[in-house]
């Protein structure tokens, strides 16, 4: 069940799993169900293993609850209280709406380090593909020490990220079906919903006022679809249209910004207009009207289109600043930004002084204050390992002494008279012959010269990848002693069947493969001396645990 420190968010009662009646958890961090009559859960996901959640339609008889997974396998929830299903069923999706989107930007967090540290480290890398790829372990323990900076972060680096910015086209992407009966139906993810909120205050604020105490959720939406806010069609507003008042405000926030114009002095928008050079003949002639009176009902479409366009553009642009801008709005109205007050010089400089900064001035290229540090990128770690050797002194000649070295090897070579049968004394060549002879003192080594060159580079870089393999799990097999607690006992159990099952897919061809190849020695002789290591001590506990419950 529930561990002490987890949350409960929600509880539905009467909530079927496979034909079985029984209780559906909302949690902190996951979902679970339990059936009816017994303490534990047979159902848990975890919120960051969830892809979608899907919703029975309307008219369909049996109201559920279905959930998708990232490996593709889905659970579907079944809820049978009569009175209530349908209210339970859009509390747990609501609820979930809400959860999912926050453990989704965790689980790709995850995702890009783990990428990441397989990228950077080739041993690491080579280690996944030898135990998780061969399904000898899970990718869970694989992964379960080595995250753990991530998992038990501050939250807030999360909310510190930075935000995805919106498509100009997220309102176009959103593409009706047909549902069989004369009607349309839009799908909309937490992703859109999230885009039109950032775009479209107004509409946020609207869904803040009206749900769920006037309008459900489905309600709001589609009333939304069917307003004139939402289609092009925006010179005549209903009465009786909850968005008339948003189409008001943007029409208010449109003629802002006409007024205010772009703060960027560098730009001028007015020279993109059409103008004939030889217009009045230099003499400025009056522009013609274009009152609305005079304005056919044509231009007054393509007027609107053209003005929701520019206002649709504006308004996406400032959702990816609004966030940054919102805690200096109160400084903005107090300080003066035109470099006309005679306090700009000390406070802020002028605007046309910071835009020319920004298009001369690159910070990638300015000199940075703080101490540079350096990633260290091994090639061969054995070699940092050992540490630095010291140089022997040595006694340096100059190039005189090598001439005369040169010449007097010349001089007794040209006096060299042989003498070969009083080089070598008999019994001193008998004592040599002896010792450089198989078996001899000197021979002794020539074994184990002879295995290092028998073997090639590619098997001896195998017999490394299975010793780093072996080091892994024979990690997690030691890490659960003592075994104190219900969890290490599962984990040491496992952990043995690991080992197992990695000796019979990995050790073993390799050892046959060497003594069938190359030599007879048996060169995992050491890797199975740890893994019956681990083995008899695996036995011993064993031994202690059934003793102590019989």
């Amino acid at each position: 069940m529930a561990s002490l420190s987890e949350e409960v968010l929600l509880v539905v009662k009467k909530v079927r799993q496979r034909k079985q009646d029984g209780t559906l958890y909302l949690m902190a961090e996951r979902i679970a169900w339990g059936p009816e009559g017994k303490d534990r859960f047979t159902v848990s996901h975890l919120y960051a293993d969830i892809r979608c959640q899907k919703i029975s339609p309307d008219g369909k008889a049996k109201i559920q609850l279905q959930l998708v997974l990232h490996t593709g396998e889905s659970t579907t929830f079944h809820f049978s209280n009569e009175s209530s299903a349908l209210k339970d069923r859009d509390a747990a999706k609501e609820l979930l709406q809400q959860l999912l989107p926050k453990f989704k930007k965790k689980a790709n967090k995850e995702l890009e380090e783990k990428n990441r540290m397989l990228q950077e480290d080739p041993v690491l890398f080579q280690l996944y593909k030898d135990l998780v790829v061969s399904q000898v372990i899970s990718a869970d323990e694989f992964w379960a020490n080595r995250l753990g900076d991530i998992n038990n972060s501050d939250p807030a680096v999360y909310n510190n990220k930075q935000e995805v910015g919106i498509s100009g086209a997220f309102l176009a992407d959103i593409r009706p079906q047909t549902d069989g009966c004369n009607g349309l139906r839009y799908n909309l993810t937490a992703d859109i919903i999230e885009s039109i909120f950032r775009t479209y205050p107004a509409v946020k604020q609207k869904y803040s006022e009206n749900v769920p105490h006037n309008l459900t959720e489905k309600e709001f939406w589609t009333r939304f679809f069917q307003s004139h806010y939402f289609h092009r069609d925006r010179i005549n507003t209903g009465t009786q249209d909850i968005f008339s008042e948003c189409a008001k405000q943007d029409e208010k926030g449109l003629k802002n910004m006409v007024v205010q114009g772009v703060k960027n002095p560098l730009v001028d928008l007015l020279s993109l207009e059409d103008k004939t050079l030889d217009e009045g003949y230099g003499v400025c002639t009056a522009p013609p009207s274009t009152s609305n009176a005079n304005r056919t009902v044509k231009e007054s479409s393509n007027a609107a289109i053209i003005k929701r366009f520019n206002h649709h553009s504006a308004m996406v642009l400032a959702a990816g600043s609004r966030k940054g801008e919102a805690p200096t709005d109160q400084a903005s109205e107090t300080s003066s930004t035109d470099g006309n007050s005679r306090d700009s010089d000390f406070f802020q400089p002028p605007v046309k002084k910071v835009k020319l900064q920004e298009a001369i001035e690159y910070e990638d290229l300015q000199r940075e204050n703080r101490p540079k540090t350096v990633a260290l990128n091994l090639k061969k770690s054995d070699r940092y390992a050992h540490g630095p050797v010291p140089l022997q002194s040595q006694h340096y000649t100059t190039s005189q002494d090598i001439i005369n070295s040169v010449n007097y090897i010349r001089h007794e070579m040209v006096n060299y008279k042989p003498n070969l049968t009083q080089v070598l004394s008999s019994t001193a060549a008998t004592s040599a012959i002896a010792a450089l002879s198989p078996g001899g003192v000197l021979m002794q080594a020539g074994a184990q010269q002879a295995i290092n060159q028998m073997v090639p580079t590619e098997v001896q870089g195998e017999l490394k990848h299975l010793y780093a393999a072996a080091g892994e799990l024979l990690r997690h097999f030691w890490s659960c002693f003592p075994v104190n607690t219900p969890f290490l006992e599962e984990k040491v159990i496992k952990m043995k069947s690991n080992l197992e099952r990695f000796q019979m897919t990995k050790l073993c061809p390799f050892k046959e493969k060497i003594q069938r190849q190359y030599l007879s020695t048996n060169l995992t002789g050491h890797l199975e001396e740890m893994l019956q290591t681990a083995y008899s001590k695996f036995h011993i506990w064993q031994t202690r645990r059934m003793m102590r419950k019989t």
